[in-house]
């Protein structure tokens, strides 16, 4: 039973289309998932239909289908996420070689679709504020084989002073009251109440007005919620435009959804295959930038050297950065970390050892060619006892990258008959 307060601020703002509101959210559900470029070429996938028309990369899939216990998926070879969902990425419109940023990005949906549309090239910073959450948030910028990340934990405003004026793109993918999931969460429901809505309104103009600081003069910002509360949606971005005259709405080619006032758009789920979305896009037309230090890159350790010549691993262009006991690939352009609550800071390549270089899971899920590579077919023996953490035959001896269908899913050590497996406990089914 949705709330009747809601229903009622429904039929005062939809009018003569709130009975097609209605029906929609009986209607099953349309599910989607996104490709990752990343990875490579798509895979021939018979449980997945037609494309998501706002994202290139997004096809809807057979509800019934369970692609979420796919090999496929653990080896990020796509993400499962909501088509209404893909919108604001495809808003923010990322390219290779910028400075993006992506505000609240757990669980991971829009920076990994960013990091896809970036390529591998250019500085992406994803933020999350809940530590639990930014914990998720890694563990999917691994899986997406995401280079090119820095993944943090801090409050927006922290971030704010750190790098003002810094990146090209920002996107604020606001916590909000969730009215556009009601069909998909029952908690959303639940948890619903109008004192809710205000109080969610309250926190996305202190995160907007910390995003309006991270945007350079000339980038783009871009808000956007799951729900249809005018407050915090129009009404959100209203309010930041009155405060901020530095920025103004920036009209872009959408023919999908539903335009509105201030560079707004609706994504009805009456209206299109999804839920409930609202995204606005933003232009700063003016402001200053400081200079931002980077961080010092290190040498890479002989014992690197020695790995990556034996399975002919070259490296894109970058730095190296050491965290904690674990040796990172970083973009160039990224800053300094210092008293940042970082998760992680590029690439994951490994842990060095005396005599030997343990190489990590991130850098076997990023990796598309390697000198030594055990294949198995996605739905054999071999991939389902590796992915349980058993030994697998193989004739290779040494590091392999093991592989599905050509999909690279994690490290073996061959002894020419078996390979130790290498395949994270956590993971292991």
């Amino acid at each position: 039973m949705l709330p009747e307060a809601f229903l009622e601020r429904m039929k005062a703002q939809l009018g003569p289309e709130y009975g097609q509101f209605l029906a929609s959210l009986e209607r099953p559900r349309a599910v989607a998932l996104r490709y990752n470029p990343l990875k490579g070429e798509r895979p021939n996938l018979p449980f997945t239909g037609a494309p998501v028309p706002w994202e290139p990369e997004g096809v809807y899939y057979d509800p019934e289908a369970r692609p979420g216990l796919h090999v496929y998926h653990e080896a990020g070879v796509y993400y499962l996420q909501e088509a209404s969902a893909m919108a604001p990425v495809a808003l923010l419109d990322p390219r290779p070689g910028e400075k993006v940023c992506d505000l609240c990005a757990a669980p991971g949906g829009k920076t990994t679709q960013i990091a896809g549309r970036m390529l591998g090239r250019g500085f992406l910073l994803c933020n999350e504020i809940n530590p639990k959450r930014a914990k998720i948030l890694s563990r999917n910028i691994e899986r997406m084989a995401v280079p090119n990340a820095l993944v943090t934990n801090e409050h927006p405003e922290t971030l704010a002073l750190r790098f003002p004026g810094f990146f090209d793109r920002v996107l604020v993918d606001a916590p909000c009251s969730g009215e556009g999931m009601f069909r998909k969460e029952e908690a959303a429901i639940t948890d619903w109440s109008e004192e809710t809505v205000a109080m969610c309104a309250r926190r996305q103009a202190e995160i907007l007005s910390s995003a309006a600081k991270l945007v350079r003069p000339g980038g783009r910002l871009v808000y956007s919620t799951c729900t249809f509360a005018p407050a915090e949606d129009e009404g959100a971005v209203a309010a930041f435009l009155e405060a901020h005259p530095e920025f103004t709405p920036e009209p872009v080619e959408a023919p999908w959804f539903v335009p509105g006032e201030n560079g707004s758009f609706r994504m009805w789920p009456h209206k299109l295959l999804g839920e409930g979305h609202f995204a606005a896009v933003l232009r700063k037309t003016e402001g200053e930038t400081e200079e931002i230090t980077e961080e010092r890159g290190e040498k890479l350790p002989k014992q690197w050297d020695s790995f990556a010549k034996e399975l002919g691993i070259t490296l894109p262009a970058g730095k190296a950065v050491f965290f904690g006991q674990s040796l990172f690939w970083a973009p160039e352009e990224l800053p300094g970390l210092q008293k940042l609550k970082v998760l992680r800071p590029g690439l994951e390549l490994g842990t060095v050892k005396k005599d030997r270089f343990e190489p990590a899971h991130a850098l076997a899920l990023w990796l598309k060619e390697c000198a030594n590579v055990q294949d198995y077919g996605p739905d054999s023996d071999e991939i389902k006892a590796y992915l349980h953490g058993e030994v697998v035959p193989s004739k290779v001896k040494g590091w392999c990258l093991v592989c599905a269908d050509a999909y690279s899913i994690g490290w073996g050590k061959g002894d020419g008959n078996v390979l130790k497996n290498h395949y994270p406990k956590g993971l292991r089914r």
